[in-house]
């Protein structure tokens, strides 16, 4: 199998690379669902028809289709679909709340809804037709919503610069926000293969949800280079395993919290993930005890990426060729600019920390509908390239790793000292009865803010809190010291592990001085 990888492959599009492979390869597995199966021929032809359709139903070239359902063939397929003739897609999550939901859908100016029986009752209210993937009435059926067989769309030529998806932050700090990703974007997420590409003969265990960035950074270059993406419904971490042994596969993406509870298995060391090639980790902070155990004991390498859905710059560890760097993210990725920049727009001296900006070819085109929101996320250096604020604060070790202390928004700022909450966990993981701690910052008259912890016990456990609290005090410094924690049964989580600290400073029901 042969795709373009020279200067002719400046641009080209993710639907027309799986329409070359299924000339090629008609019968190649593309997607598996349970007990279904896809060729790339099968999954070619039913983009066809899913394009067809749309075209006839008046939906053109740059407008917008919204999907919130379940992860399935059906999705996968209308999503490509849909972009084989230039329409961009807006995933939606449907953990969001209805209000939330219809928001999105106003701001996305979706013409048609795809949806199915699990998200149905938080759409009723939404005025937008409605085509359900999994063939539940009252919508019209998806099994209907196809052109007839040999049907073929209209040729679109597709602007390299045309919006392919519109995926919405996920609204832990405020309304959501729409992050335009142009074709281009995703050009580069797939082509030419890299040093930890996904293959042909890649087998890709799909276990977090469509709507995701995460996801779909690991799906499209799957899928474009002719690999095999096995898709999981809902994560279960017994069942990730089974099916990472049942399917041989070689490739998975997951977020840090997946990772924890699937290296907490009990049975984990009787599974066979021999077949294992690549890893991949990204979205939240991902500890260096966790890629430790994960390199001791699950087999093939270990990847992190850090980096945003808006793009800009990423930066990649290769933890199975630095096991001494595993409390950084790695390097700059080949061809990305990463800089620190001061309170002041300025870059900050060598060894000092400072909030992370990027730069790359994948980059957003900007924030739907919000101009202002992009010109906030951007930072211009002297020759006026354009860079991506991310939001975290970091710092350069001598080997050029990137070392990541905190969120800048959640920096504690406690009598004029700067406290990094992430330097007050890792403390608290040390103590033997701490599973899981997040710290954030309280309102206090006397400091203006005051760190405050939030610790999960290990499971057989039960540590006193005031007692915790004193242990960790007398390894901090005077100015990092615990005001309070408290106990919880959980920590609030997004759908992709993202601790909400938001939540956590608005359930904290004691008083400071």
């Amino acid at each position: 199998m042969s795709l373009p990888t020279g200067p002719e492959a400046d641009f080209g599009t993710v639907a027309g690379l799986i329409g070359e492979i299924a000339k090629q390869t008609p019968e190649r597995t593309a997607l598996i669902d349970g007990e279904r199966e896809l060729s790339y021929g099968e999954l070619d032809s039913l983009m066809d028809k899913i394009a067809a359709k749309l075209v006839a139903e008046g939906v053109a070239p740059r407008n917008v289709i919204a999907i919130c359902a379940t992860t399935s063939l059906e999705y996968v397929a209308t999503f490509l679909g849909a972009l084989r003739v230039g329409i961009a897609v807006s995933p939606l999550a449907p953990s969001a709340t209805p209000e939330s939901l219809a928001g999105m859908l106003r701001d996305s100016g979706a013409k048609l809804l795809f949806l199915d029986a699990t998200t149905r009752a938080s759409l009723a209210a939404v005025n937008v037709p409605k085509i359900a993937l999994d063939d539940t009435p009252p919508d019209t059926r998806f099994s209907d919503f196809r052109a007839p067989t040999g049907a073929r769309p209209p040729e679109v030529p597709i602007g390299s610069d045309w919006v392919f998806n519109i995926i919405y932050s996920s609204g832990t700090t405020g309304t959501p926000k729409g992050i335009e990703q142009s074709h281009q974007m995703r050009w580069f997420h797939v082509r030419p293969p890299g040093r930890d590409a996904y293959g042909p003969d890649a087998r890709t265990l799909i276990s977090t949800p469509l709507y995701s960035n995460t996801t779909l950074v690991c799906l499209f270059p799957t899928l474009a280079n002719g690999g095999t993406a096995i898709l999981m419904r809902k994560f279960d971490a017994r069942e990730f395993l089974a099916s990472a042994q049942k399917h041989r596969a070689t490739h998975a993406m997951l977020v840090p919290v997946q990772y924890s509870r699937i290296m907490a298995m009990p049975e984990f060391d009787d599974y066979d993930l021999s077949s294992f090639k690549m890893k991949f980790c990204t979205s939240a902070p991902f500890s260096a005890a966790l890629k430790s155990d994960i390199l001791k004991r699950w087999p093939g390498g270990l990847v992190e990426y850090y980096g945003m859905t808006e793009g800009g710059g990423t930066c990649i560890l290769h933890a199975h060729e630095h096991p001494d760097k595993l409390h950084t993210v790695g390097r700059p990725a080949p061809n990305h600019d990463i800089r620190l920049i001061g309170e002041d727009g300025r870059e900050v001296a060598q060894g000092e920390a400072g909030e992370v900006v990027g730069r790359s070819s994948a980059i957003m085109n900007g924030y739907h509908n919000q101009p202002g929101m992009t010109r906030a996320a951007e930072w211009y250096d002297a020759e006026g390239h354009r860079f991506i604020r991310t939001g975290d604060i970091g710092r350069f070790d001598e080997d050029g790793f990137l070392t990541l202390l905190d969120r800048r928004k959640d920096m504690i700022i406690s009598g004029g000292f700067n406290i990094y909450p992430s330097d007050l966990e890792a403390v608290l993981l040390q103590h033997d009865e701490v599973a899981e701690a997040s710290v954030v910052g309280i309102a206090s008259a006397a400091w203006g803010e005051t760190p405050v912890a939030f610790v999960v016990a290990k499971p057989g456990t039960a540590p006193d809190a005031e007692a915790l609290r004193q242990w960790v005090n007398a390894r901090l410094g005077k100015t990092q010291r615990l005001a309070a924690l408290r106990l919880v049964d959980r920590l609030p989580r997004s759908t992709i592990g993202k601790v909400l600290k938001r939540e956590l400073r608005d359930s904290f029901d004691g008083k400071l001085a």
